[in-house]
């Protein structure tokens, strides 16, 4: 079967926000007026199509991405839904590791939000190519302008708007395209599907030729030849403009910006538009780069095509209730067809492909065969998690993805004996579907506890145990995961001289112990440079001071703390490999008991949004709660407080918000750092 889609007719775009912005809603839209809805869903009725988990159609929330693939104007648009609640961030990162480009979707209100920052930065950092959308413009308090501001100072961009708001709350009554310098009105009893282009209303065009004006500036200091004709007084054409735009926001230069609601069904045919003018396909991308598999250290550049060998990287893994374990992929190079052998580079197994799927949502189509810049899931694989490569006639693996780590837990424990081994299974696969969810047992008190880094994601679960498995658990309160660190260095050398097994284990290390960078993580160094120790030897020692940093002096894991290995004894039929490497991990031991380590706990952002008179009392009580107000500001008669306090004293605050505002105060908590106890 030949491909049915060009590779630069391909676009894989994440839809991506802070929470209530409208993610899902606009995607429903999308998929209606490119077909392949006959009916919209909404969020708030519980009927969104991309909320299919119980969960999500009750909360009104996406709590897991969803993938579905659409067609628009000849192209075709794989779309990954992600969630906007900060629990479930590391379903936004996985997503934006394998995608080419994004929308974020502003609310015309709340503008540049404490989710909204973290996605974005997440975007930087797999330097994903985006378009903002600037939506709910029908909303009280809306304000375009504001919107943008906000994008300049709180994320450093560089927005750059080809469409304005024909008013805005009640008043809001269309767009205008600021490229064809015309005025879109959309047809509300035709759901928007039919929009009328029409010249520009009288009372619109001075704000629509300043807005002109200030995009062709834009325009002309990113393109050489188009300042020239723009000093000149000459006209830009309506191609040259998309030409250096589309160019811009690949290279990462600035972010065109369209508005709307997706509610209200205006705007969205032109966001769909702007996806396929200004978002890249593979072919745009070109290439990326991977490692090879015996040496991590050497890169191999792939070409994004068909040409290529077989290369991908599962980036998703969930439990489906009628085909089993399902994997995720985003395929980088190649072709992969139904029946297929592939290998898992990152474990060196071999998997079988039995079947391809093309995802739409919770539903699934057969394909026998899928190509470069797709992604599509594959059932039934034995071995590959998140993160792993897949590879045939090649030898080389892509960068993992990185999650945040659980910093909360929970204790968890069947009501009967018979439904203990169900909820071990269950919280086997919740574990294998999301790498920041973790389980044990306790080896103190024997009880199971759950790992996150979020209530709601701890409550997520424990719901999907009762719905999903039949296995009703009781739950502990939640409780902080805390972490340990040094604060000081020292160097430590420890000889180890004994009979394991039978036979004598001999080994000698000298190691230095310090405190790393703030969240750069533990970190091991080797700086023995002596060629006539064994390698096997300082690869022993280099093991056992990793295993070593597992844990800390108080039962807590360790971050940032840096261990180098100074000096290794070697004598030829005594030194031995278990015994350096139990030398090492008793070195970092012995030497993190003289030194002492101290607790850290996890610091939250706080943005609580209130009405003016329950500012004072909500200020109290974050104080009492030991947290420290940064900043007061407002929008319009709404006042913003921006703080930070420990994660151990905002556990229910929703409850506590709600009565100190009876019902009218929100917030918002992100990650900040670790901060000593």
């Amino acid at each position: 079967m030949a491909r049915a889609v060009p590779i630069p007719q391909i676009r894989n775009i994440g839809i991506m926000a802070h929470i209530d912005a409208g993610k899902t809603t606009t995607t429903e839209r999308i998929l209606f007026y490119s077909g392949y809805l006959h009916r919209i869903g909404e969020v708030d009725e519980g009927t969104a199509f991309m909320d299919y988990m119980e969960q999500e159609r009750e909360r009104g929330i996406t709590i897991q991405s969803a993938a579905v693939t659409t067609f628009w104007n000849s192209h075709q648009i794989n779309i990954i839904d992600t969630p906007g609640h900060v629990d479930f961030t590391s379903e936004v990162q996985r997503s934006l590791r394998v995608l080419d480009g994004a929308i974020a979707v502003f609310c015309a209100v709340g503008g540049v939000e404490p989710q909204s920052e973290r996605v974005w930065r997440q975007a930087d950092e797999f330097k994903v190519p985006r378009i903002a959308y600037v939506n709910k413009m029908d909303r009280m308090g809306a304000n375009f302008d504001r919107v943008l501001q906000m994008i300049v100072e709180k994320l450093n961009a560089n927005p750059i708007p080809i469409q304005f708001p024909m008013g805005a709350e009640e008043f809001f009554e269309g767009i205008v395209d600021l490229i064809k310098m015309k005025a879109f009105f959309f047809d509300p009893e035709k759901y928007g599907a039919e929009y009328q282009i029409s010249q520009i209303p009288e009372k619109y065009k001075n704000i629509a030729n300043t807005y002109r004006s200030q995009l062709l500036e834009k325009i002309a200091e990113m393109d050489d030849s188009l300042l020239e004709m723009y000093l000149n007084g000459d006209e830009i054409s309506e191609s040259d403009i998309k030409i250096a735009l589309r160019k811009g926001t690949i290279q990462g230069k600035c972010v065109p910006v369209f508005c709307g609601s997706s509610l209200k069904n205006v705007g969205v045919q032109p966001l769909l538009d702007g996806v396929i003018d200004y978002l890249p396909s593979p072919a745009d991308i070109g290439s990326v780069i991977g490692f090879d598999a015996s040496d991590h250290e050497k890169l191999i550049n792939i070409d994004l095509d068909d040409e290529s060998p077989f290369t991908a990287l599962s980036f998703k893994v969930i439990s489906d209730p009628f085909v089993g374990r399902l994997n995720f992929i985003r395929i980088y190079s190649g072709v992969l067809k139904l029946g297929s052998s592939v290998e898992n580079t990152s474990l060196d197994r071999k998997e079988k492909i039995s079947k391809i799927f093309r995802v739409f949502s919770n539903k699934r189509e057969e394909i026998p065969e899928a190509y470069s810049g797709e992604i599509v899931a594959i059932p039934q694989m034995k071995f590959t998690s998140t993160g792993d490569t897949l590879c045939s006639n090649r030898k080389l693996v892509y960068d993992k993805i990185r999650f945040l780590e659980p910093m909360i837990d929970m204790s968890i424990e069947a009501r009967t004996l018979a439904d203990q081994e169900k909820m071990l299974n269950a919280l086997a696969k919740f574990t294998d579907e999301d790498p920041t969810f973790r389980y044990k047992t306790d080896e103190e008190s024997g009880q199971i506890i759950i790992s996150g880094v979020g209530e709601l994601q701890l409550e997520i679960a424990v719901d999907r145990l009762r719905r999903e498995h039949n296995v009703e658990a009781r739950s502990g309160k939640p409780q902080v995961s805390y972490r340990e660190t040094v604060s000081m260095p020292i160097t430590e050398e420890y000889r180890y001289d004994k009979q394991h097994g039978g036979k004598a284990q001999s080994g000698w290390v000298k190691i230095l112990i310090e405190p790393n960078a703030e969240n750069k993580g533990n970190e091991v160094c080797n700086n023995v440079t002596d060629k006539k120790i064994n390698k096997l030897v300082i690869e022993s020692a280099i093991n056992g001071l990793r295993e070593s940093l597992q844990m800390g002096m108080q039962g807590y894991p360790l971050v940032d703390v840096k261990v180098t290995l100074l000096e290794v004894e070697y004598i030829e039929n005594v030194t031995t490999d278990l015994g350096t490497k139990i030398a090492a991990s008793n070195a970092v031991k012995e030497g993190l008991r003289k030194v002492g380590t101290i607790i850290l706990e996890p610091i939250f952002k706080v943005e609580i949004t209130s009405p003016e008179q329950y500012v004072g009392d909500l200020i109290s009580d974050l104080n009492q709660r030991k947290g420290r107000i940064n900043s007061l500001d407002s929008k319009g008669n709404i006042q913003i407080i921006e703080g930070e306090a420990p994660l151990s004293n905002l556990f229910g605050y929703v409850s506590a918000l709600r009565t100190l505002s009876q019902g009218r105060a929100g917030y918002t908590m992100t990650f900040s750092h670790y901060s000593p106890v």
